[in-house]
């Protein structure tokens, strides 16, 4: 019998929730919550949580503790260290620290009218809690803010196997691909591994060849590619610089792609624009989203601009970037989200229902929510097409409440599965899609 939470609604804001209700472990909870809050959407549950106490580097807390969300926002609250080992960091002073950090992630997402620069600093954040840098060191040639140095050349020495490492404050940060977080599968569909500060979820370098979600999968290209130049005189937008302007010429030390200014927008033969990204049709979004993608060269090794371009697609969100950035005080309504279940909506009546399991497509795993409106014997099972049972996830008494449950698929092939639930003298069948 696969774990499950029951949530039992009290005076319309006070919860009684028993996990695994047949032993009769009780946990209360109290939240003003709304039916607007009801869908659980891949900005609440894509979090990598810790509800263990797991401690990372220096023994502080691992990954995401808190998930909160609202009509219109989710809520991360982490420390900025990830459970995986970090370090060293050679040539590097500074020290991973907790950064209590709490981002404010806009759930709908709009494109910006004036896209926003990503800036020095966290620009996003990992579904562990570790945040984003841009591809930037935030020091340009003789400080003249003119020729940018690219992280992956100047700072590079100091990175640890993983590819991060930690800034000033300790702000323990990725520029570029971050190697222990997931491995990239070139037969798979990269999995979301995070948001940028516009709302937008960040996927690694494998999607659909095809933005309709079709063609099978491969490797996302970038959209910009090195200029071809020798001296460093002029701009990428043609921009003609005074002498005392000038880079570096191109040479062993400083190779052609060691700055931002190297790089040009390619006219063709890429998949992503100039925000590092593209809309699509993705797993988590079998409706599409604007999505952006890390970007890895054939050999598996960072491609320029690596995480995002030089601005987002979306509007940002205040409070999450800039000095002082990244500790956004919650000031409405919000209901936590429990890993392996979700809190529901709990202020509409009870009835029988049995809702579309999400994430649809899948894979391997998805959540299924329904609802019974009166106590009884109740079953949950999935089947395949040819209606041979795979499994059996709820055989039990219930009583009156709204549930989630989950369903992994990895012992099963892709394809289209069937699940039922039965409750007394109701019953209702949907249909889902898992995709490998």
């Amino acid at each position: 019998m696969p774990d499950f939470w029951i949530i039992i609604k009290i005076k319309n804001l006070n919860f009684i929730k028993l996990k695994n209700f047949h032993k009769a472990a009780l946990l209360f909870l109290t939240f003003t919550c709304s039916s607007v809050f009801a869908q659980i959407t891949p900005e609440i549950y894509s979090w990598q949580q810790n509800p263990g106490g797991v401690t990372g580097y220096n023994g502080i807390l691992a990954d995401v503790q808190q998930v909160f969300y609202s009509a219109n926002f989710s809520y991360v609250k982490c420390t900025g260290i990830p459970s995986y080992t970090i370090g060293p960091w050679a040539m590097n002073p500074n020290i991973p620290t907790n950064q209590s950090w709490s981002f404010k992630i806009a759930r709908f997402p709009v494109p910006a009218p004036t896209p926003a620069a990503a800036g020095n600093g966290q620009i996003g954040v990992l579904v562990n809690g570790v945040v984003l840098f841009n591809p930037g060191d935030a020091m340009s040639y003789n400080n003249q803010n003119i020729w940018h140095r690219v992280a992956q050349y100047f700072e590079a020495v100091s990175f640890d196997t993983s590819g991060g490492h930690p800034a000033p404050g300790g702000v323990y940060h990725y520029h570029i691909n971050m190697k222990k977080l997931y491995t990239p599968d070139e037969n798979e569909h990269s999995p979301i591994l995070g948001y940028m500060f516009d709302g937008y979820p960040l996927y690694g370098p494998y999607a659909f060849s095809n933005t309709n979600g079709t063609g099978g999968i491969r490797r996302m290209i970038s959209g910009y590619m090195k200029r071809n130049i020798t001296t460093r005189t002029t701009l990428p937008d043609g921009t003609v610089l005074q002498s005392n302007q000038y880079g570096p010429a191109v040479s062993s030390q400083y190779p052609l792609g060691c700055f931002i200014e190297d790089y040009v927008l390619s006219a063709s033969g890429s998949d992503l624009d100039n925000h590092n990204g593209r809309f699509s049709v993705t797993p988590e979004y079998p409706d599409g989203t604007y999505a952006y993608f890390i970007t890895i060269d054939a050999e598996g090794n960072p491609a320029y601009p690596y995480i995002i371009g030089p601005t987002y697609y979306g509007t940002v969100t205040p409070g999450n970037t800039g000095p002082g950035g990244g500790h956004v005080v919650i000031s409405e309504s919000v209901i936590q989200y429990i890993p392996s279940t979700g809190i529901i909506n709990q202020n509409e009546p009870v009835g029988f229902e049995l809702s579309q399991n999400y994430p649809n497509p899948f894979n391997p795993e998805t959540n299924i929510k329904f609802s019974i409106n009166k106590s009884a014997l109740t079953s949950l099972k999935v089947f395949d097409v040819s209606g041979k049972e795979v499994a059996s996830l709820i055989n039990e008494k219930l009583i009156e409440g709204s549930y989630v449950t989950k369903f992994n698929g990895s012992l099963y092939s892709s394809g289209v599965y069937y699940y039922t639930l039965i409750s007394g003298e109701f019953s209702q069948t949907k249909k889902m899609l898992m995709i490998k």
